[in-house]
């Protein structure tokens, strides 16, 4: 997903930044489900809404690693240390909680090091990790063929979001289908 951006004042992102911690902090305390939104955000100010909404800087240092070695490859703990100059502790306490939200996926992978096997924690962003690591992302960074793929699955979940909203809210689905037939008509 893209996180497109406007200009916008300072007052309406400090606002901003203020709400989206006190959500952070909801959602890491539900453990719960995560819907991811298209939001505004300035240019040039993402990684300040993403480092307030993180509370730290680490979790959105850790995507912007991700990001640079591309949103489906794997990265490693020792890497993340290594590059990134945060300590062990640190980078292994973020990389839990980013685990925990569902933002990292991690395994553990069998390596031979020096003539001897060893165990590597690999982390892989998750869908909704990818959603935030492109909150980082310059739009002229992205090929068409990128925006196209970013806007299809934002489709596609606002979509299967919206279908399980319906089914709790005991509306039928015929109902949603003339509301799409409708929508697609009028394009």
């Amino acid at each position: 997903m893209y996180f497109f951006t406007q200009h916008v004042d300072k007052p309406f992102l400090n606002l901003y930044i203020e709400r989206a911690s006190k959500i952070y902090l909801a959602a890491v305390k539900m453990r719960g489900r995560l819907y991811p939104y298209v939001i505004f955000l300035p240019k040039g100010s993402k990684y300040e809404v993403l480092r307030a909404v993180f509370g730290s800087s680490v979790p959105a240092d850790i995507l912007r690693f991700a990001l640079r070695r591309g949103v489906s490859e794997k990265i490693y703990q020792k890497d993340l240390i290594e590059n990134l100059g945060y300590s062990n502790k640190t980078v292994i306490e973020h990389l839990k909680a980013l685990v925990d939200l569902g933002i990292l996926s991690e395994q553990m992978e069998k390596s031979e090091f020096s003539g001897r096997r060893v165990w590597l924690k690999a982390y892989t962003l998750t869908d909704l990790g990818k959603w935030f690591a492109l909150l980082l992302v310059e739009e002229e960074n992205l090929s068409v063929e990128d925006k196209i793929k970013i806007a299809c699955n934002v489709f596609r979940s606002y979509i299967r979001w919206i279908r399980e909203l319906i089914d709790k809210l005991g509306v039928g689905r015929e109902e949603l289908l003339k509301i799409v037939k409708e929508e697609i008509e009028s394009l």
